[in-house]
């Protein structure tokens, strides 16, 4: 049996065949238009998302064949709202990315309601208001919910508990929408999909030749963790323009969503059958963006060039570099933390700044495993890696000397495709959990190179070097969501 995957990223669309065996093949991409109108603003464009889906969708099985089944997987918290009758959306696709309702945020946080302008919730309510329209009148979708409907042809209305569960929408029970948010954003009821599993029976892809079921729709950082085979236990990191960290926790529910005291938070992994499976999560704001900055400076000319220069040099020769551009995640979450370098003389030259850049990703990748790992009050055995920067081998052994942990490489380095294409077949009844845990094999796996005297010295001048970037506008970092 095979899978159709449809992954729909924060700047491309991708479609792939994922078999029984975890092998990813046909793969077609296209990258989407981003706009940002105004600082802070990030919009897209829904009908392109639907119709380059379809279109993608359609070259991946004329090429590939037929697919037995669809998984649909996808950038969180974007946000549409549409008019059911017409299937018209009434603004654009508002990115998860999008802080235009900051200050909406600040208002309902002052009246005891604490949503985050990443989170879907005051989006909803901005377009809803620039489109002057009544909320019974239309609907609200992310993307998965969004890329259903239109598969099939408007039949499916339906949003999975991994993308609930980071809307700012959904109790805590995971059985139904949160009156209180609702009340106070002004918004019905009626406009809200249906909740369903991550994996589970949601209608036909009539729009696809064969019309294929959809049997599964997964957040993308859900489905890379899946994708890696981090089933019952582990945790990955995937290394894109941010960087997150996705670990499975188990069955017991958190007691609410708010972040945690490590700088985690709460989110569900998976659900099937009405099981749902819970993990933590944990972000860097700013990874693969700084390689881009890079190049944007002329200091490299494709990332891979990266790699070539920060090998050429035995060590950054004191140079340190705190990949802050847009503030602190995990565990600071400090918004006026602002990027810098520190220890440059005269003989700093280009490779040591770049190996600078490297390293201060791999020590924010660090960040994050101590997070979580003081969050769970245990030690991992491994940590998993994808996204772009896996694909970087002296970074990926920086983050295996800075972590202490191995660093284990995704053979396929979009594993949020993989997961939303095995999450289908389990689903479908072809794979088991058991067989997904066995379907991995990582391409390579780096091991720790430093001495525990070394590794300790290098994380406490490390942090050291953090707490001089926080707070570098200050307005901003009292501003916590």
């Amino acid at each position: 049996m095979r899978a159709l995957a449809i992954d729909v990223g924060s700047s491309s669309v991708r479609t792939a065949v994922v078999d029984d065996h975890g092998v990813v093949s046909h793969v077609k991409q296209h990258r989407l238009t981003v706009r940002s109108p105004h600082p802070g603003e990030v919009e897209l464009d829904p009908r392109e998302i639907a119709s380059l889906s379809i279109e993608l969708a359609t070259r991946t099985l004329n090429e590939g064949g037929a697919c037995d089944v669809v998984g649909i997987t996808n950038q969180r918290a974007t946000t549409i709202v549409f008019d059911p009758v017409t299937g018209e959306a009434v603004g654009p696709a508002l990115s998860w990315q999008d802080l235009r309702t900051v200050l909406d945020c600040l208002v309902l946080q002052g009246e005891g309601l604490r949503l985050a302008p990443n989170q879907s919730a005051t989006k909803i309510r901005w377009l809803v208001n620039q489109s002057g329209r009544s909320t019974r009148e239309l609907r609200f979708a992310t993307i998965e919910t969004w890329i259903a409907w239109h598969l099939s042809e408007g039949a499916t209305f339906a949003t999975d508990l991994s993308n609930a569960s980071v809307n700012g929408l959904v109790n805590l029970a995971m059985d139904g929408w949160d009156e209180r948010v609702l009340s106070a954003l002004e918004l019905d009821s009626v406009m809200l999909p249906r909740l369903v599993d991550t994996m589970g029976s949601f209608g036909v892809a009539s729009a696809l030749t064969g019309a294929p079921p959809i049997l599964a729709m997964v957040g993308d950082q859900p489905a890379s963790l899946f994708g890696q085979s981090c089933v019952r236990r582990g945790a990955k990191i995937t290394f894109g323009t941010g960087a997150m960290l996705d670990m499975v926790q188990g069955d017991e529910a958190p007691r609410s969503f708010s972040r945690l005291a490590s700088g985690c938070y709460p989110t569900v992994v998976r659900s099937r059958d009405a099981h749902t499976t819970w993990g933590l999560e944990g972000i860097i704001l700013s990874a693969g963006a700084c390689v881009e900055w890079l190049l944007d400076l002329g200091l490299i000319s494709t990332p891979s060039e990266s790699e070539h220069l920060a090998n050429s040099v035995p060590s950054t020769d004191g140079v340190s570099f705190v990949p802050a551009l847009s503030g602190l995640g995990t565990p600071q979450w400090d918004f006026g933390a602002r990027g810098a370098f520190f220890g440059l003389t005269r003989g700093s030259s280009r490779a040591h700044l770049v190996r600078a850049v490297l390293e201060g990703i791999a020590q924010r990748g660090a960040d994050l495993l101590d997070a979580a790992e003081q969050e769970i009050g245990a030690t991992l055995s491994e940590l998993r890696v994808d996204g772009g920067m896996s694909a970087n081998r002296f970074f990926v052994q920086r983050l295996a000397d800075f972590s202490g942990h191995p660093a284990a490489v995704s053979s396929e380095r979009e594993a949020t495709t993989r997961g939303a294409g095995l999450m289908a077949l389990v689903s479908a009844g072809t794979l088991t959990l058991d067989d997904v845990e066995q379907l991995w094999s990582p391409a390579y796996v780096a091991t720790p190179s430093l001495s525990e005297d070394e590794r300790h010295s290098s994380r406490d001048q490390w942090l050291t070097t953090v707490k001089r970037v926080e707070r570098t506008i200050p307005e901003l970092s009292a501003v916590s969501f």
